[in-house]
């Protein structure tokens, strides 16, 4: 969206002037996001994970034919709320299937390629925007086709559509499978994935052996309805997933993101859509540093430190902002959208634009991914969608709350809005630090050990992994395991 913003093609056809028109178009797609997660998990739980992703596809694809075709606000709405069901699907139950099927050794490395994914398509995206804004004489010719815009929203329809076939060729998860006593499918699943497709696999036994022992315990809990989040034991993971999602909102990279164009506009940069497209490069490049040391360092680390960061470089922002701009005199209608201008200063402009690059990396590297992974980690199989699901609400709800506040707070209260955000960082940093437990290097069925364990959160959690020693043990012929290969048959292996 930010790519198009500042064309003359957008502005002319869609009429979008005043802070609320240009907020509820950006914020259409966050709206249907939202509901989107919220249908996400009973897709996931009925008919599998990775079919919730094909049905989201499809949806993308729809929405994204309304918004090419689109002959005005009402229409592009409609096709970017559609599409933002979609986005909604997608969101919460990729990383619910990417959990599912990894090893718990790159389990957060797995999940981390999602955001790096993310990553790329937002720069592909930009760059086809930056590209398709020269159409007819470029960005600042008041006659432009609306071909700067219809190219880069088309465009999106392929990228959805490889996905909805390409899923066809991965397998269900095994931990779904599992779910629906399709237990002979889910070790096949788990001998493909774990055991080069041997079932005799010790590893392979041993997972197996975990999955079946905690569905047997969710069961008889009663565990797979939505009342089961609200127990006690369940529902401090889920406030702390959902405080997670909306941290990473409240965090300030919607503004870096969404609204890079006023944001380089109130720094007085003349090269905008240029001088933006390098964050997108940015951000790309040092996601991949989080995918592969993520499993290194940790979820702890990375959201404490991250968190801090950010909040030193926005409150930075805003200083440079206070002492070197002035108020917006009007004389520019392209700037009508700010109220605060830095005004002849390249040195305080470029200290905005370098700030800003650095809190994109910080993001990228931190809680980009982390986010995202840790979410989907720490629920049991039977309630993980449902509790992903609603995680992913809250980050949907917050980005569109943001989407409408945000053009609001750029007018009303211009280089305070980089202070409240920053505030946000600090409350974020110290939640983080009361409250998350590291969880890299164990199964996702030792999650409850570790969150039931009684130590507070800061004392860190005990070494090794429980799946580890019963693999050793069932390579050493200590353990056998009884596997399902056929209903009502068992097989000890």
């Amino acid at each position: 969206m930010s790519g198009v913003l500042a064309t003359q093609a957008y502005m002319n056809f869609f009429h979008v002037h005043g802070r609320y028109r240009q907020g509820a178009i950006t914020g259409a797609m966050a709206g249907g996001s939202f509901f989107g997660t919220l249908a996400s998990s009973f897709i996931a739980d009925k008919m599998s994970r990775k079919t919730s992703i094909q049905v989201a596809a499809v949806i993308w694809i729809i929405g994204s034919i309304f918004q090419t075709a689109a002959n005005g606000i009402s229409m592009l709405v409609i096709g970017r709320a559609v599409a933002g069901i979609g986005a909604g699907i997608a969101s919460a139950m990729v990383p619910v299937y990417q959990a599912e099927i990894a090893p718990k050794e790159i389990r957060g490395r797995v999940v981390a390629l999602q955001q790096w994914a993310i990553t790329w398509g937002i720069l592909i995206q930009y760059y086809i925007q930056y590209g398709a804004s020269f159409v007819d004489g470029g960005p600042n010719n008041p006659d432009q086709s609306t071909l700067a815009f219809r190219i880069p929203w088309g465009v999106q329809i392929f990228p959805a559509m490889l996905l909805a076939i390409g899923m066809f060729f991965v397998p269900y998860s095994p931990r779904w499978l599992a779910g629906q006593d399709r237990w002979e499918e889910a070790i096949r699943v788990l001998a493909n994935l774990h055991g080069h497709g041997d079932i005799g696999h010790p590893k392979v036994l041993a997972q197996y052996r975990e999955i079946e022992e905690a569905m047997t315990f969710e069961r008889e809990a009663g565990g797979s309805a939505f009342k089961a989040l609200t127990r006690p034991r369940m529902f401090s993971r889920v406030v702390l997933t959902v405080s997670i999602q909306m941290w990473s909102q409240l965090c300030g990279m919607n503004v870096m993101m969404y609204y890079i164009v006023y944001m380089m506009q109130a720094a007085g940069v003349h090269n905008i859509l240029l001088t933006a497209s390098i964050q997108y490069i940015l951000n790309v490049a040092l996601t991949l540093p989080a995918v592969l040391f993520i499993d290194t360092w940790g979820r702890r680390p990375s959201l404490l430190y991250g968190a801090l960061s950010m909040m030193t470089l926005l409150f930075a922002v805003g200083a440079i902002s206070a002492a070197y701009g002035i108020p917006n005199p009007r004389t520019d209608p392209k700037y009508n959208a700010i109220s605060w201008l830095i005004v002849d200063n390249p040195s305080a402009s470029r200290a905005v634009v370098a700030c800003s690059y650095l809190f994109v990396c910080t993001f990228a590297l931190t809680w980009g991914p982390t986010s995202w992974c840790y979410p989907s980690e720490i629920f049991p199989t039977g309630i993980r969608a449902k509790a992903v699901s609603l995680a992913t609400a809250s980050n949907w709800a917050w980005n569109c709350a943001l989407a409408f506040a945000v053009p609001t707070l750029f007018e009303a209260i211009n280089w305070k809005m980089y202070i409240v955000f920053a505030l946000f960082n600090l409350c974020a940093a110290v939640h983080v630090f009361l409250t998350v437990r590291e969880t890299k290097g164990k199964t996702l069925e030792e999650m409850d050990d570790i969150f039931e364990s009684g130590r507070p959160a800061w004392r860190g959690v005990a070494r090794g992994s429980r799946l580890d020693r019963l693999q050793r043990d069932i390579a050493e012929g200590n353990v056998k395991v009884k596997v399902r290969l056929r209903p009502k048959r068992y097989e000890e292996l």
